[in-house]
């Protein structure tokens, strides 16, 4: 079986616009932020996001290279039926595509959707119980977050389906037995969100391991601290993405070329 699209499906390279270039540079961030974090998952694993423009495309990552590799130029941009365009080099994973144009075609309010393997997440979906409000990290998610039970690898149009109807409206879920994701109206969004999330994973596993009987807050200050959580209408991510960008800028600017 092949895990690629077919790469004979191209379609003429367009000129990269201002906008394209800016958002290449910050999803080219994200990739290498969560290689940084040992969030990655050798070369699987996928964050896309959407470009602006009625072509309904988005840039995902190039199949076969690790998150630290990730640049800038090498992203590649495909449209909602698989086709990628210009003549790069590299494949796209079939299974990335699936799950991030199926989210991308219904839920046109997003920008990024980050899908990670990480081992917290993982644990955490496999609880029956799923993320509990043991912490503020968790409890951002309170009555916000979506199930998908697991179904093998999601190849089929049909689990995109039931996988989009499992997160509705939500920023955030859990994949059973395999991993997370999140979407955001940003990248900078995405990437905040999974941060809290993995962090309330966590701790979550950390607490269980203690062995004693674990304290949640009462549903009415769950519920309070969940809407001061959210906010308002302005995404997340906004005063801590440059902060991550100068941290990444010193370590390692390669990202941007």
């Amino acid at each position: 079986m092949s895990f690629t699209l077919d790469k004979k499906s191209r379609l003429p390279a367009t000129p990269i616009t201002d906008a394209e270039q800016s958002l290449r540079i910050d999803l080219a961030a994200a990739y290498r932020l969560v290689a940084y974090r040992c969030w990655d998952d050798l070369i699987y694993t996928h964050i896309t996001a959407r470009l602006p423009g009625p072509e309904e495309c988005f840039l995902i990552n190039p199949f076969g290279l690790r998150f630290d590799e990730i640049t800038a130029d090498n992203l590649v941009k495909i449209d909602r039926f698989g086709r990628i365009y210009g003549d790069a080099p590299h494949e796209v994973s079939a299974i990335g595509f699936r799950i991030h144009a199926t989210v991308h075609r219904a839920r046109p309010d997003v920008c990024c959707v980050m899908h990670l393997h990480d081992v917290n997440g993982i644990a955490v979906s496999a609880q029956r119980d799923g993320l509990l409000p043991l912490s503020q990290h968790a409890i951002r998610f309170y009555g916000q977050i979506g199930y998908h039970e697991y179904e093998g690898l999601a190849l089929t149009e049909k689990e995109g389906e039931r996988l989009v109807a499992s997160l509705s409206q939500h920023s955030a879920m859990f994949l059973r037995n395999h991993g997370t994701l999140v979407c955001g109206r940003t990248v900078a969004e995405a990437y905040v969100l999974m941060d809290t999330l993995n962090k309330a994973c966590a701790i979550q596993l950390m607490a269980q391991a203690g062995g004693v009987p674990l304290v949640m807050p009462p549903v009415d200050v769950l519920e309070t601290t969940a809407r001061q959580l959210v906010g308002d209408d302005v995404p997340e991510g906004e005063r801590e993405w440059p902060a991550l960008i100068r941290m990444l800028d010193g370590i390692d600017p390669s990202y941007r070329n």
